[in-house]
């Protein structure tokens, strides 16, 4: 009785993509009599097994032929219980060419019954040498005479089936690929080894003359083959005893050939693969085999980088063991030295991108092993980490990717997020890989476009059609592409290549060393500071101990190794339990040696930094250290003022706001990120900031004492370099403090309450505290310090109508509303308008005016026994200088030449060299001088860590400064000159434009 076809849609729905057809052969008469053999309802059970197939279709296909032989093993394993049917199943709807051996001889299915295991690779070698009758316990097997390359094609071929059934079975393919290129890996090696033994059965007696070991190379050599790939080899010979070497050599050729053809032939059997020779010295124009002292030779004189990134891997997979030892013993050491050599990284580095550029643009997107985010990305990232941390870590000398890549993150080498996320990369694209080359049993690595083939490649993988499979295969290239360029691109890489093997280990003797002939002033104290970094088995220590070796070297470029170092400790003391700093360092070489820099060139960032070690992440890129935009400063600060009660605590958190600003404009300065105007901006948009919430905090605090709403709008105008934008690290805040009565207050009150709100304000922003204070100014309103602290609008008005001076005039040209009441800060501008840029300019009394308090201020101001040449302030040619003579040209022309009404001393001086007041190259010199000496006296405070106007005597000093100004090292005495010849040239101009002189009598007497 014929059972009833099976509906076309059912068969649709588990998975046939050609119903009609299968529903043809399930009918057929073996396919009919192996279903009845399954039981009661034996066809839907058949159906049900083969719908689990990658391919059911192609599963139906291969059973149907298998069924012509009932009773046949094959069909035995499909009709009984247990793995092995499992396996059956999966490599017939995952492997065309399988199935095709198996339905030839159908007896191979008994390995399937295997344990779920690897086989170990003594087995695999005994079993393919017995498969040849060579004897498995001979140091050099021979096979039997009536022994052919088609028995070790079907043992060979018998392997790969038992391992492809463990391995398409497995319902998670990925914790596999290991076990899988392991065993792949072995299988070669026995039938390199079988292949051998054939080809000394062929050469007869003469085979005994050479000692041929075989040396796996590239994947066979790291034991993570595919299961269809070229195998890479290199021959090495010795002589056997009494034999010439010449001699040991033509016959070791003889065997390298013919094992090649056995391996490579074809026949109805198929064939095994291609060996590969072209990594040996000199590639295809060099000998096929050579002697230990030839490769030795070879390497020492010859060999590229490439080269030694290829032995690697290497492994003795075939023939003499001792020969392959001592071959090993004599190239393994150039390895883990070629890291030094000149240019290394760079190289590998250049060598992936060539790599990457051959691979056809049609091919690009598709490529798992060559392409962008495949599994050569891996691959080289891997190597060349060991390639470079492995002259000093021992650790690091596997020739296997992933157990490699388990080393460089168990000794952090590489975090252990990154690691893991490439190890899931590569392990999912070598399952593609693989199931891939199981189909055709084809060397290919690229992934399908047929829908039929990417829908079989997808339930092969265990994923739910080609949607997913593709999802998944660019977020895999995505993510290892990434990862690759993190980890392959790091800056680090290349400083620690170009370390001495000695100075990368950094042992205490080279160590001590080291730090005498790099200058470090007390070796002594800097080694424990090492000691503490990187001492003890902590993963933190292992990186300290990567990072020291290239941080010492750029300490001592600095002009204080020293204070680098012990600054470096201490901010590791500080973040070195966080996730992201030591990581950083060791990924981001550009945070690193930014970090280096900033540590030993400014005791002022490093305050600043030890003070918030959080900042240091700021280094890893250019984003972070970008002044905040003024208005975002001044929301924040206002948001933080108002939550705290206490003004105390109100006006420190705003502090702490102008803190971190400071940390970030000096990281960002030291960095290159800033420049002069930059800086200038940046600290006068937190000081701005600070003196809104401190403001507030003042009026809240007045209001508390006095009771609400306070009689009183208030208003603080920036004046100096505070209005004028060119702050820097040390200023105080110049400020007047302007007030308005509320409607309905008394003049009396309203003085009363701002003059209570502006010392609150005062005391609030120089209190006590962690964070920075900063001087709030006053002495440059009207009267002086004799006069009161604020004035109203109206009394401002009067007193500038009435009495104000020309200094006073002067003072305003940089005054700017800065914080408080806008509206008043904006009438207190409209105000002063006339008073600062008068219409009629100055008489010539009030330029003698000018021109006499300028030289009492000289005479005055300049501390004592300071020489006056070497204060960037207030000595000739210095700041003070070139503003007062852009200033007097404000008072002069402003009236008639609006381009003058700026706060800023370069944007006067550019509109007067525009307008014509100022000839260009006096514009150009004052511009110069007034750059140099901002930027000297920016580069003192950061050096030195206080306020200071005065370029130092101290060598070391000149040094530190010269340093930050970005002259090399030993330029002590060229800062001295470099500052005189600036602030000569000008003194000139400005003895000429501000105080008239043009005879030398007069420059002479100025000069006395």
């Amino acid at each position: 009785m014929t059972a009833p076809a099976v509906p076309t849609g059912l068969l649709a729905r588990r998975g046939f993509a050609d119903p009609a057809a299968a529903q043809r052969l399930l009918a057929e008469p073996g396919t009919a009599a192996l279903a009845r053999r399954l039981g009661d309802e034996g066809v839907d059970r058949l159906v049900g097994l083969l719908a689990r197939a990658a391919d059911p279709d192609a599963a139906l296909r291969a059973v149907a032929r298998l069924a012509e032989h009932d009773g046949s093993p094959a069909v035995e394993v499909l009709v009984g219980e247990g793995p092995a049917r499992e396996r059956l199943v999966a490599v017939l709807g995952a492997s065309a060419a399988l199935a095709d051996g198996l339905v030839r001889h159908p007896g191979d299915a008994a390995v399937l019954h295997e344990p779920d295991e690897p086989v170990p690779p003594g087995r695999l070698r005994a079993e393919l040498l017995r498969g040849v009758g060579a004897d498995p316990a001979d140091a050099a097997p021979v096979a039997a005479e009536d022994a052919t390359g088609d028995d070790l094609r079907r043992a060979y071929r018998r392997r790969v089936l038992s391992l492809a059934g463990r391995d398409l079975a497995d319902p998670v393919p990925e914790r596999r690929v290991g076990d899988v290129g392991a065993e792949l890996a072995d299988l070669a090696a026995a039938a390199l080894e079988t292949a051998l033994a054939l080809a000394r059965r062929d050469v007869g007696e003469d085979a005994s003359a050479a000692r041929l070991a075989v040396l796996g190379m590239g994947k066979c050599g790291g034991r993570e083959l595919n299961y269809v790939s070229d195998v890479d080899v290199v021959h090495v010979v010795e002589p056997a005893e009494g034999v010439e070497v010449d001699r040991a050599l033509a016959v070791g050729e003889k065997l390298a050939r013919l094992l090649a053809t056995y391996c490579s032939g074809y026949s109805a059997e198929g064939t095994l693969w291609p060996v590969d020779t072209a990594l040996r010295p000199e590639g295809g124009a060099g000998p096929l085999v050579r002697t230990v002292d030839s490769h030795r030779a070879y390497y020492e004189r010859w060999a590229e980088t490439w080269e030694f990134q290829a032995l690697l891997k290497a492994r003795v997979v075939a023939g003499d063991a001792e020969v392959g030892a001592a071959y090993l013993d004599a190239v393994r050491p150039a390895v883990w030295t070629a890291a030094g050599r000149t240019g290394f990284v760079g190289t590998v580095q250049a060598m992936r991108r060539r790599v990457e550029a051959h691979v056809p643009a049609k091919e690009a997107g598709r490529q798992l092993k060559l392409g962008p985010g495949g599994l050569r990305d891996v691959e080289f990232s891997v190597q060349l980490l060991q390639l470079v941390h492995g002259r000093s870590d021992p650790h690091l000398r596997s020739g296997t990717t992933l157990a490699a890549l388990d080393a460089l993150a168990a000794y952090g080498y590489v975090s252990r997020a990154d690691a893991g996320a490439l190890e899931r990369g590569y392990r999912w694209l070598r399952v593609l890989e693989h199931r891939i080359q199981l189909a055709r049993l084809t060397r290919t690595h690229v992934l399908p476009t047929a829908e039929d083939d990417l829908r079989r490649l997808a339930r092969a993988a265990g994923l739910d059609g080609t949607a997913a499979l593709e999802e998944r295969w660019q977020e895999t290239r995505a993510r290892v592409r990434r990862l690759h360029e993190r980890l392959f691109y790091r800056p680090l890489l290349g400083a620690v290549a170009r370390l001495s093997t000695e100075d990368a280990r950094l042992s205490p003797e080279a160590a001590r060393a080291r730090l005498q002939a790099l200058g470090y002033r007390d070796p002594a104290g800097a080694m424990r500071h090492l000691e503490a970094l990187s001492g003890g088995v902590s993963r933190r220590a292992a990186i300290q101990r990567q990072l020291l070796p290239v941080l010492l070297g750029w300490f001592a470029d600095g002009a204080d190794p020293d204070a680098g170092l012990l600054s470096f400790r201490r901010l590791s003391e500080s973040l070195g339990g966080t996730h992201w700093y030591l990581q950083m360092l060791r990924d981001d070489g550009v945070a690193a040696e930014r970090l280096a820099n900033l540590l030993t060139g400014s005791r002022l960032a490093a305050d600043l930094l030890l003070q918030a070690p959080e900042a240091a992440r700021w280094l890893e890129g250019d984003s972070e250290l970008v002044p905040r935009p003024a208005a975002q400063l001044r929301a924040e600060v206002g948001a933080v003022v108002a939550r705290h009660r206490d003004p105390v605590g109100a006006a420190m958190a705003a502090r702490a706001v102008r803190r971190r600003e400071m940390t970030r404009t000096a990281v960002g300065d030291l960095s290159g990120v800033l420049d002069l105007e930059g800086v200038g901006h940046a600290l006068t948009a937190a000081t701005q900031a600070v003196l809104q919430g401190g403001l507030a905090a003042a009026l809240r605090s007045v209001a508390a004492r006095v009771g609400e709403p306070l009689p009183v709008r208030m208003a603080v105008v920036g004046m100096g370099r505070l209005g004028g934008h060119e702050l820097t690290y040390a200023s105080d805040a110049d400020v007047l403090f302007v007030h308005e009565p509320r409607e309905g207050a008394s003049e009396a009150d309203a003085q009363g309450v701002a003059v209570a709100v502006a010392t609150e304000v005062q005391r609030l922003l120089k209190g006590l505290g962690p964070e920075p204070p900063l001087e709030v100014d006053a002495a440059l309103r009207p009267e002086g310090r004799q006069g009161p602290l604020s004035r109203s609008l109206s009394s401002f008005a009067t007193y500038y109508r009435r009495w104000s001076d020309v200094w006073e005039a002067q003072a305003l040209l940089r005054a700017e509303p800065v914080a408080g009441d806008p509206e008043l800060g904006a009438a207190f501008t409209a105000l002063v308008e006339g008073v600062r840029y008068p219409a009629d300019g100055l008489d010539d009394a009030q330029v003698r005016q000018v021109r006499t308090t300028k030289a009492r201020v000289e005479a005055e101001r300049l501390p004592r026994g300071v020489d006056p040449r070497r204060h960037v302030k207030l000595g000739p040619g210095g700041i003070s200088d070139v503003e007062w003579t852009v200033q007097l040209l404000q008072l002069q022309h402003a009236g008639a030449v609006r381009s003058l009404r700026t706060t800023s001393t370069l944007g006067a001086l550019a509109a007067a060299r525009e307008a014509g007041l100022v000839g260009a190259e006096d514009a150009e010199v004052l511009d110069d001088a007034w750059r140099w000496c901002s930027r000297v006296r920016a580069a003192l405070v950061l050096w030195s860590g206080r306020p200071t106007d005065v370029v130092p005597t101290d060598v070391d000093d000149l040094e530190g400064v010269a340093r930050l100004l970005g002259m090399p090292a030993g330029s002590a005495g060229a800062l001295d000159d470099e500052h005189r010849r600036r602030t000569r040239r000008a003194r000139a101009v400005v003895e000429r434009l501000l105080f008239g002189w043009d005879d030398a009598d007069e420059r002479g007497a100025s000069d006395r």
